[in-house]
């Protein structure tokens, strides 16, 4: 249907139902002459008569009664349909799809679930964990959670995390048998715990200290794609590992692991929420919850 043929059926539905030609016009902001012209090029374009006019009143002929009985039940179904829309804008609601790589599902995302479902008891949240740089526009998710230097440059994207560290670090237990390392090439001497990356690359052991910077090719008897299962390990004294800091502060603290070469340790960038266009209502009710407990400080990981 053109836009004159809506606007046409629309006028006629409104003169049908208000019995006159002045009240029609007044809620359709139109000249009452105008609103006449529009009714006869819709009578003409269909070749049939569609209202009796006389000075007085207005009413339906057969033809218009017929048509009347079709296109006002549609319209109303345009009108709510409209008005469903407005509530997804307006109304946190609807499916919330994010995909998220390993560390963040579980130090930012999986603190604030309880929280954030609570809040917005309408909002269907799904969530897709790997390590795997997705293409969110093509897995049609709503956004992604990142490191912010592997986030393409067109996108929207929000702090989700303050920066952090990737350390290398060990059980008390490992560092008993075996000397602690004072620069990062003494780790090539050490049984070192590797991750394999979504896209199945190794992540590499990269040092910087007063603007020089190095990778170290380290060696080892274990890789795995877990960050748990890496953590987990290394506090059994099987080897050294290498995550970001701020995963494993809870563990620090307690004495379950300890910090090495932190003074060859560069600041990386936070991780991100990033997404294309314009965001839904669930995804801005989540970038909102998002941000205040960044403001406010609240603990992050729940491991």
């Amino acid at each position: 249907m053109r836009g004159m043929e809506f606007a046409e059926l629309k006028a006629f539905i409104e003169v049908a139902e208000r019995g006159n030609f002045a009240r029609a016009a007044a809620y359709l902001c139109m000249a009452p002459s105008s609103l006449s012209q529009t009714i006869r090029s819709l009578e003409e374009r269909l070749g049939v008569r569609l209202l009796h006019r006389t000075t007085r009143s207005v009413s339906l002929t057969e033809a218009g009664e017929a048509l009347l009985s079709r296109v006002s039940p549609a319209f109303l179904e345009l009108d709510a349909a409209i008005e469903a829309i407005n509530d997804f804008r307006d109304v946190p609601k609807g499916t919330l799809r994010l995909s998220v790589s390993t560390i963040p599902a579980q130090m930012i995302i999986a603190p604030m679930l309880k929280d954030f479902l609570s809040a917005y008891p309408a909002i269907h949240l799904e969530i897709s964990v790997d390590d795997i740089n997705t293409d969110i526009v093509r897995g049609k998710y709503d956004a992604g959670i990142r490191y912010g230097s592997l986030i393409a440059q067109d996108m929207v994207q929000v702090e989700a995390s303050p920066p952090s560290r990737i350390i290398a670090f060990a059980s008390p237990e490992y560092l008993d048998r075996h000397p602690r390392p004072e620069r990062p090439e003494d780790l090539q001497h050490h049984d070192c715990i590797r991750f394999r990356l979504g896209n199945q690359q190794l992540l590499p052991w990269e040092f910087e200290k007063d603007g020089k910077k190095m990778e170290v090719a380290v060696k080892g008897s274990l890789v795995v794609n877990d960050v748990d299962l890496l953590i987990k390990a290394v506090k059994e004294g099987i080897g050294v590992g290498y995550m970001a800091e701020s995963y494993m502060q809870q563990d620090m603290e307690k004495g379950l692991l300890v910090p090495m070469l932190t003074d060859w340790s560069p600041t990386y960038l936070s991780w991100y929420l990033y997404y294309a266009g314009t965001p839904s209502a669930p995804l801005r009710a989540f970038i909102s919850h998002l941000r205040e407990r960044l403001q406010t400080g609240l603990p992050s990981s729940s491991r």
